[in-house]
């Protein structure tokens, strides 16, 4: 078998030496609020904290609950959590109070709630003049479809993204929610956010960071955008273009025992050694690697040649070369590969499997410092410590809630 695909492999997942409960990481310092919502902005949340930064979440009175919270919510790790009652005034006046000693504020609510809410930009930035306020959305803040509800299939579907994610004859095929939610949510939010706070530094001001879905997954595109202009992706022929699965050079390919394979052999050097790995070095069929009305026949040829064998027979024989090749892995089969073992690519959290915080530091090391705490869990504790005033007060009057199993 393959040396990274034996199916009794010794290295296994164990838990990792990467949780600390002090952040060191390159955000060390700087104090962010996140509204709760959910996808893209937990995600950005999530990556902000994983870098050092304080975040704390704030959630809805109504979603404290006196048992404690599930672990599984793996975006959730690394934050405080209070509830906070904004219906309230005076609750309102206690979210304006940990915005005068934040750095950043990151919301995920249509256009206008904020507004209608008491707690809009104009208002914040008036109280803390170098407050960075992220706005995270699906259309944006503006714009014919900004109050419009939606989804990441949606919003990759407006970018001019999903169109192009699928084989030759076949519907579109969603890419899961990474496309929008995340890619060009949730990490351009976080990337929004940090660039405006290295402003703020310079100028002493802060500012509205409008990150939308749709303008992410747009910017996603920008490679094929060029593609497009010098006739290298035919847009409208899906699943027929090099890297939509149209080459059979690039491409997954199924294997005997119904795993698949990845080859990603662009480069003629690496063709080079694909067709000597899997027996066709001097096939004349094979010998113009960019002529397009082959493809379609070659791929049917190598869709036979790799289900002679198994995934950890061609593991053997093609790990370690120029083939550019790789197992395709599920979840936990990716957690366990030794590669990502040796890389520490996934980590335990309270029992919980996930990936570890990227990108990686020389210096200030990314560390995540504890998994997902209940709704309200830490009211008392961060309020008290952030300068709110009367939170005993707040906690008796239900304007701010205190979990049971809290400090």
């Amino acid at each position: 078998m393959g040396q990274f695909c034996r199916t009794s492999c010794r290295l296994y997942f164990t838990e990792l030496n990467f949780v600390s409960s002090a952040s060191r990481g390159p955000l060390a310092g700087y104090k962010i609020i996140e509204i709760a919502g959910i996808g893209p902005g937990p995600f950005a949340a999530m990556m902000l904290s994983d870098m050092g930064a304080e975040v704390v979440r704030v959630e809805r009175v109504q979603a404290v609950r006196d048992s404690a919270n599930a672990n599984w919510d793996v975006m959730q790790r690394g934050r405080k959590n209070v509830a906070i009652d904004l219906k309230h005034a005076d609750g309102v006046e206690a979210l304006l109070q940990l915005v005068d000693r934040a750095d950043a504020l990151i919301e995920g609510f249509r256009p206008g709630v904020m507004e209608r809410l008491g707690v809009g930009p104009d208002v914040c930035l008036a109280r803390n003049k170098k407050l960075v306020f992220g706005r995270m959305t699906g259309w944006g803040q503006d714009g014919p479809y900004a109050n419009a509800a939606g989804h990441d299939i949606n919003y990759i579907a407006l970018a001019g993204a999903l169109a192009h994610f699928g084989r030759a004859g076949e519907s579109p095929v969603p890419p899961l929610n990474m496309v929008g939610d995340f890619g060009g949510g949730g990490m351009l939010l976080a990337y929004g956010v940090v660039c405006a706070l290295l402003e703020a530094q310079r100028s002493g001001s802060g500012q509205v960071v409008d990150a939308s879905m749709v303008d992410g997954s747009a910017i996603l595109m920008s490679m094929f955008w060029g593609f497009k202009n010098i006739g290298l992706h035919d847009e409208n022929a899906r699943g027929t273009n090099m890297l939509d699965t149209g080459a059979h050079f690039y491409d997954v390919y199924k294997c005997s025992d119904g795993k698949f394979v990845s080859i990603g052999s662009i480069e003629p050097q690496f063709y080079a050694q694909l067709l000597q790995l899997t027996g066709l070095t001097g096939d004349a069929e094979f010998v113009n690697q960019q002529d397009r009305t082959m493809w379609p026949k070659l791929k049917q040829r190598l869709t036979a040649v790799f289900a002679t064998k198994s995934q950890a027979q061609w593991c053997q024989i093609m790990e370690g070369t120029d083939v550019c090749f790789a197992p395709v892995l599920t979840m936990s089969e990716a957690a366990k590969h030794p590669h990502n073992v040796a890389r520490q690519t996934f980590i335990e959290v309270d029992g919980v499997v996930q990936p570890a915080p990227a990108p990686r530091f020389s210096r200030t090391e990314a560390t995540v410092s504890h998994g997902p705490v209940a709704a309200g869990e830490n009211t008392r504790e961060v309020l008290q410590s952030w300068g709110v005033e009367n939170v005993d007060n707040l906690i008796t009057r239900g304007v701010v809630k205190q979990s049971t199993g809290g400090k």
